[in-house]
């Protein structure tokens, strides 16, 4: 049987889970699309209903991500053997990163992919050693612009940039390269209207 398929769509569904949504409906009966920035994320969700519940939606969707590849890739990985183990897990979070961005129960409308990119490369970086050290230096990045510009979305794009290059400098698997470009991509795609905002300064600062 090929167990990728039954994976790719079980990754996909797990992604797909709109937290952020979920929270603010059963919280506080609000339609997070038409709030705030109208992104379905964690930084949204704070807006709506402060800090708190926006650190448990921030870690439920950095979990999403981290489940794809681990314990769905374990799942699969013991049944299938079409691609290396890595790249099957890494095609696995790509999915989940997927459907939390265009997720199937908003009509596609999801959130931008950075915390469930994050549990993705977590969890990659548990089933791969080297991996460790780029994950580590893709939070540092991160906290190394939010520290100094206290933008979120800055922040996530300066990080994913780099990503691809904390792959290349630590000669990851080509696989695992080209996905982080894909990450990027991802991320650089969805943050569309921060980046018009950053280039007019008006992007907010988070206090």
């Amino acid at each position: 049987m090929p167990w990728i398929i039954p994976g790719i769509i079980t990754s996909y569904l797990t992604g797909s889970i709109p937290t952020a949504y979920i929270f603010c409906r059963l919280l506080k009966n609000v339609d997070i699309r038409k709030s705030g920035s109208g992104n379905v994320g964690a930084t949204n969700a704070s807006r709506v209903l402060g800090k708190p519940a926006a650190v448990i939606i921030l870690l439920i969707d950095i979990f999403k991500g981290f489940a794809a590849v681990f314990f769905i890739g374990d799942m699969v990985v013991s049944r299938y053997a079409g691609l290396p183990d890595i790249t099957t897990r890494a095609l696995l979070g790509l999915c989940c990163i997927c459907g939390h961005n265009w997720t199937i129960f908003l009509r596609f409308k999801g959130g931008k992919g950075v915390a469930t990119t994050l549990g993705v490369l977590l969890g990659l970086a548990f089933k791969a050693a080297g991996l460790k050290i780029v994950f580590s230096l893709t939070i540092a990045a991160w906290l190394a612009v939010f520290i100094l510009f206290r933008i979120v979305s800055l922040a996530s794009i300066i990080s994913a940039v780099a990503l691809p290059f904390f792959m290349l400098a630590l000669r990851q698997p080509l696989a695992l390269v080209y996905s982080s470009v894909l990450l990027s991509i991802f991320i650089l795609v969805r943050h569309k209207s921060n980046l018009e905002r950053l280039f007019r300064g008006e992007e907010p600062r988070l206090k």
